[in-house]
């Protein structure tokens, strides 16, 4: 296992500037060699995050996956200072490899402001994330070369109240499901841009599994091809990926060979932190 994965992690999300608004970042391996879409998007909000004054934080993103990455060629991020009001801050971001864009990114930024209140609340009857099994115990006995590279390298531990997708399809078909959530370890940081990234970065390798569930595959389903198209998020409040957080999760809709998924992230108190969509190519064998 590698020493401490969710420090690697943090390393490759902290990249580096080349000018004022040009960045560089390398990829964590992958099991294809193909860069993991999570982590893209957390380095291109990172980047544009380092453009804007620091009492800004994001509060939303809509961001377009145009082209499969490598993960042996460096990533350039080129930010566009788009706007800067008296409240918020907007930024584009190109995230770039072979001089071609890999991610299209828009990032809006707000300063702290009061204002109007409420939110919805998840669930009742939940059980707590130590009541429920975690992927890493249903990986490790796996003998499987992208088992291992996930038990070994994952920075977050989740945990499906649903059973999981990762070794065959669910007994049932839904379009719902709930999953704790948690860094493998403490971040030593309080920086919302970081944890927000961060948060970005973790929920890429959910967001799809609404559409699987309901359609009865799972990952190891022969013939499966599933890959992001398109992500939005908005975070509502302040939020720590070392706490656990539920997702609940829906598919909405699967048509044209595109799936959409959705999530409403809380707090292990029920706060509603982010709301999260993703629709993403997902092609099953006929």
């Amino acid at each position: 296992m590698s020493p401490d994965p969710l420090r690697t992690v943090l390393d490759v999300l902290d990249v580096q500037r080349l000018d004022e608004d040009t960045f560089t970042g390398a990829s964590l391996p992958k099991p294809g060699g193909r860069v993991f879409g999570g982590q893209v998007l957390a380095q291109s909000l990172l980047a544009a995050a380092r453009t804007v004054d620091g009492d800004r934080y994001p509060h939303s993103v809509h961001g377009y996956f145009l082209r499969a990455g490598e993960v042996d060629a460096p990533i350039t991020f080129a930010v566009e200072r788009m706007r800067d009001g008296r409240s918020f801050s907007a930024r584009r971001t190109h995230a770039l490899q072979h001089g071609v864009p890999i991610l299209s990114m828009i990032t809006s930024f707000q300063e702290d402001q009061p204002g109007v209140d409420h939110a919805d609340t998840p669930p009742l009857d939940v059980p707590p994330p130590d009541q429920v099994t975690s992927a890493l115990e249903v990986l490790a006995p796996v003998d499987h070369p992208v088992a291992a590279f996930w038990t070994q390298t994952s920075a977050f531990d989740l945990r499906h109240i649903e059973e999981s997708l990762y070794l065959a399809p669910a007994a049932g078909r839904t379009d719902r499901q709930m999953v704790w959530m948690r860094a493998r370890g403490p971040v030593p940081s309080d920086d919302q841009a970081l944890h927000r990234a961060l948060l970005a970065y973790a929920c890429d390798q959910v967001m799809l599994e609404p559409v699987l569930r309901r359609h009865g595959q799972g990952w190891a389903s022969p013939g499966l091809s599933v890959a992001s198209l398109d992500h939005a998020m908005w975070w509502h409040r302040p939020v720590r990926v070392d706490q656990w957080l539920l997702y609940v999760q829906a598919a909405p809709s699967a048509h044209g060979g595109r799936g959409l998924g959705t999530a409403a992230v809380y707090t292990q108190d029920g706060t509603l932190v982010a709301s999260i969509a993703q629709e993403g190519m997902v092609r099953v064998p006929s």
